[in-house]
Formats: C-alpha cells, sequence, structure tokens
C-alpha cells in the first residue's frame, strides 16, 4: 500500500465515513492537533525521568488515537466501528495527578514554564492539549462531540501540568515562581 493517493492534492481529505470536506476545516485541525498533542505525549515518553511513567505515557497516546478517530468520523455518516473513551479514563488522569501531588510541595503561585528541558517538553505538551481543547469546543458547537472527549482533554491537560512540576521535582530542577512586574 502506497502512504501517498493523491485524492487530496486539491485541499480536501476524507472522513471516516468518506465524507470529503477541506483540509483547513475546523475537524480536520481538531484531530490534526490532537496528532501533534500525540507527538509531543511520545517526546515525553521517550525522556528518562518518565521510565517510570511510560506506560502510563503509552495508554495516553493510545486514548488520544481513540480522540482522533472519533474526531476524524463523520458523525452522520460513519459505520465503521469506532474505539471509544471511558470514565475510568479520565479517572485514571485523575488518580495519577492525586499520587504526583501528594509527594510534590503546595503550590501557591503561578510557575514560568521551565526548568529543564524535559520538563519543558511538558509544558508545550500541556499547551498543545489546551489548544486541541478549545478547538474540539469549538467544533462542538455545530457538530456531534462526546462530552467525554472534551473531558479527558480537559483533565489531560492537568495532567501534563502535574507531570511537569513531578518531573522536575524527579530532576531536581529548580520551579521559578512568576514574578509580577507592579
Amino acid at each position: 500500500m502506497k502512504i501517498y493517493t493523491k485524492t487530496g492534492d486539491k485541499g480536501l481529505t476524507s472522513l471516516i465515513g468518506g465524507t470529503r470536506v477541506p483540509k483547513s476545516s475546523l475537524r480536520i485541525d481538531c484531530y490534526g492537533t490532537v496528532d501533534e498533542l500525540n507527538s509531543y505525549i511520545g517526546l515525553l515518553r521517550d525522556q528518562d525521568v518518565n521510565a517510570p511513567r511510560r506506560d502510563l505515557l503509552k495508554e495516553i497516546q493510545d486514548r488520544l488515537f481513540t480522540i482522533g478517530a472519533t474526531l476524524a468520523s463523520d458523525p452522520e455518516k460513519s459505520k465503521m466501528k469506532i474505539p471509544d473513551l471511558h470514565e475510568a479514563d479520565v479517572t485514571l488522569l485523575e488518580t495519577e495527578m492525586d499520587s504526583m501531588n501528594a509527594v510534590l510541595p503546595e503550590l501557591r503561585v503561578f510557575i514560568l514554564p521551565g526548568g529543564h528541558q524535559s520538563v519543558s517538553f511538558a509544558h508545550v505538551a500541556r499547551c498543545v492539549c489546551r489548544r486541541a481543547e478549545r478547538l474540539v469546543i469549538a467544533l462542538r458547537e455545530d457538530s456531534f462531540v462526546a462530552d467525554l472527549v472534551v473531558m479527558y482533554l480537559n483533565r489531560l491537560s492537568d495532567y501534563l501540568f502535574v507531570l511537569s512540576r513531578q518531573m522536575g521535582h524527579d530532576l531536581g530542577a529548580e520551579e521559578v515562581s512568576w514574578q509580577p512586574r507592579m
């Protein structure tokens, strides 16, 4: 099977279900951003500091593929069986955040992203996740998107923030407080 089909050369692509849409459509932007996020999660998974979290990060990548498949489907035409999210997927992120927060110092101020390259990767992933969430919410205004998709992306961005702090803690990196200029 060839990877190129030439069917998108005129700026259209097919959703699961066969509907052709412009590559500039919001739906394509949504699942493209989820794909970008998935790549950043892979980058996080490859960081040595995340060795104990590799299985969880791989599971998150799997859930993001599920979300991508959902978003790539024409909600009115797709007859294919698409994988689905479960509330337990959201609960897992919450449980992991609670475990990390139990060992982290209490957060009382805003912190600046950074402190270590690995930590910065987590912050970039968090920002991409927030963008994906915003795009999916915009898509939901005109088309069906399951509430659980929005909930998962929302919780995942929170998880990525806590993960960035945990990674910094594990690496002994300084957490730099934001000092607003007044």
